[in-house]
């Protein structure tokens, strides 16, 4: 079912993002959160489409709250990617012409906020060129994190892949606390099985030898990690 538009308004992009305002100078903070407003939509779960009306000129969508996913298939054989708080998504932009058989879909895991960085908010970014930097660096973190989950997937042993994919996920969505690391993200083992590239049976299988060694174990709120990330040391 696709993700509907639950509501939509506007926001102070600055004061939803403190990663972003903090790359202003202190003297130019206030009127920078004033001036970048942007239109928010907040979306349900399911297939994410642009609504009707959409500004497609816009720079993008910045994930403000939610969680995402981008599934790619290239003759029936997917790969996919997590998209969370701070990235900037373009899910209106189409692909280059494709020379394989290759099809694609937006998906909101779990419900979302998203500010539109629409033209009126691309105006105003002229004035604060530390904003543009951070976003590119944000399109380059996500680039990076991209080919981590390339080199997870060459591993040979399934179980060792899902070890070494909830760590790469903790360092950016983990929680310590006094029994080990929360990695707070509601994955289906259909998710799992994409992103480490693997049937889902088998993750299945893999997630339980991971509980019975204590190492992962599935609660309430997400993954419970345990004991320290995978090393070359063994």
């Amino acid at each position: 079912m696709p993700a509907e538009v639950l509501a939509q308004s506007h926001c102070y992009l600055l004061a939803e993002d403190a990663d972003l305002a903090e790359v202003i100078p202190a003297d130019r903070r206030a009127r920078a959160i004033d001036e970048l407003t942007a239109p928010l939509l907040r979306f349900g779960t399911g297939k994410l489409q642009a609504p009707d009306g959409f500004p497609e000129h816009a720079l993008g969508l910045l994930v403000i709250k939610g969680l995402l996913l981008r599934r790619v298939a290239v003759d029936g054989r997917p790969g996919v990617e997590l998209l969370g708080e701070c990235d900037v998504l373009r899910p209106w932009q189409n692909d280059d012409v494709p020379t394989l058989p290759l099809s694609s879909e937006w998906s909101v895991l779990s419900p979302a906020r998203l500010a539109v960085l629409d033209e009126t908010f691309a105006t105003h970014l002229a004035a604060y060129p530390e904003l543009a930097s951070r976003l590119f660096e944000r399109a380059v973190r996500r680039s990076r994190r991209l080919l981590v989950n390339m080199a997870i997937v060459h591993n040979a042993r399934v179980d060792e892949r899902l070890r070494m994919l909830f760590w790469h996920l903790a360092a950016r969505w983990g929680r310590v606390r006094g029994d080990g690391v929360l990695l707070p993200l509601r994955l289906t083992h259909t998710v799992l099985a994409d992103l480490v590239a693997a049937r889902r049976p088998t993750v299945t299988s893999a997630l339980s030898e991971l509980s019975r060694q204590g190492v992962v174990q599935v609660v309430s709120d997400g993954w419970l990690l345990s004991g320290t990330p995978p090393s070359d040391a063994r």
